[in-house]
């Protein structure tokens, strides 16, 4: 068998003919296996899902419990058989339950990566190194000028922000997957033990996030709290909500925004954001091309990103590399997937 044989890019997604499944389907399927729970790569509506326990959980949150005919909870270097393959999943360090899929068959292993990032992080399993024969990666930040600093330093800008001005509160615009637990494991570890106030749209996540015992310290919802109670605090919400109206509750609001793209100054001007945070859930080039090496695959499919530059770079060291030209991934959560009257809580 050969690669472009176990797994094929169609319009509903990557397709596993031998098994009878996709991967991170854009549109209902008979059989769905899911890398982690963001919007873009888990959707409602399929026929199965197969996923770990938490990504399960983070569907259930957001669609319902009936976002699938039928779901299949997997851990880590558990081993399934799907048809004619092999499927095990593997820690991606994306975010909480974020998973790697490995899908063998005929002597081949091919590995899709989801997304995933080598980076240290208190909210999830770390990523690890599957070796085989394809590597699919993903390359949201797979230019050379998307270097992300160490995310604890960042935190420590905030908190600096934070003493210098107590007077105003501090809102950071974050995913409300992932990322916004991060920032706030992070800001735990720096040792800031006031409460962290919360956007009503991060409180079912987040608070999940706590019940699997992520360590996220003393959490209260902004929602009614009295303005001037709100000085010198520290509140989490989506980035959409830090442009609007909802900001006027706040005295004297400064803006910061956790993301990866803040690496890009004029993206940080165009929102607004008076402190930009560049706190990635992604690999960054060097995490990238570090982690395509380690792999031993001698070939390598790249998706939803910066391709051309990374598909390039794998060629100029004698890997055989390819765009896989995948559509409809790269929105990752906002408010997105949330209840309209949910994502306008606060």
């Amino acid at each position: 068998m050969r690669p472009h044989e176990l797994l094929i890019p169609t319009a509903q997604g990557l397709c596993c003919k031998p098994g009878g499944f996709h991967i991170d389907p854009v549109r209902p399927v008979d059989r769905a296996v899911i890398t982690h729970g963001h919007s873009d790569h888990a959707r409602p509506g399929h026929g199965a899902v197969l996923a770990t326990r938490e990504t399960l959980d983070m569907m259930r949150l957001r669609y319902g419990d009936d976002f699938a005919g039928s779901t299949q909870a997997i851990g880590y270097g558990e081993t399934v058989r799907l048809g004619e393959t092999s499927v095990t999943f593997h820690p991606a360090g994306h975010v909480l339950g974020s998973a790697q899929i490995a899908v063998a068959c005929g002597g081949i292993r091919i590995v899709a990566s989801g997304d995933y990032k080598d980076a240290p992080d208190p909210t999830c399993t770390p990523f690890e190194i599957v070796p085989c024969d394809v590597f699919i990666t993903e390359a949201t930040f797979g230019l050379p000028v998307f270097r992300h600093p160490d995310a604890a330093d960042e935190v420590r800008k905030l908190l600096a922000s934070v003493a210098l001005f107590p007077e105003r509160a501090h809102l950071v615009g974050a995913y409300s997957l992932g990322k916004a637990q991060r920032v706030i494991a992070l800001i735990r570890e720096a040792s800031f033990d006031a409460p962290i106030y919360l956007h009503g749209a991060m409180e079912k996540i987040t608070h999940y996030y706590a019940r699997r015992g992520v360590p996220l310290g003393e959490l209260r919802p902004v929602r009614g709290v009295k303005k001037a109670e709100l000085a010198g605090t520290i509140t989490l919400a989506p980035p959409s909500a830090t442009s609007d109206l909802w900001t006027r509750r706040f005295p004297d609001p400064l803006t910061a925004f956790a993301s990866g793209w803040m690496r890009v100054r004029a993206r940080a001007r165009q929102r607004g954001v008076e402190l930009p945070l560049v706190i990635s859930d992604h690999a960054d080039w060097d995490g990238l091309t570090a982690i395509i090496k380690a792999t031993g695959a001698g070939e390598i499919w790249v998706t939803h990103g910066q391709e051309d530059a990374l598909v390039h770079w794998c060629q100029s060291i004698g890997l055989a590399a390819r765009p896989l030209d995948l559509v409809g991934y790269g929105d990752e959560d906002d408010d997105a997937g949330m209840p309209a009257n949910e994502a306008a809580e606060a």
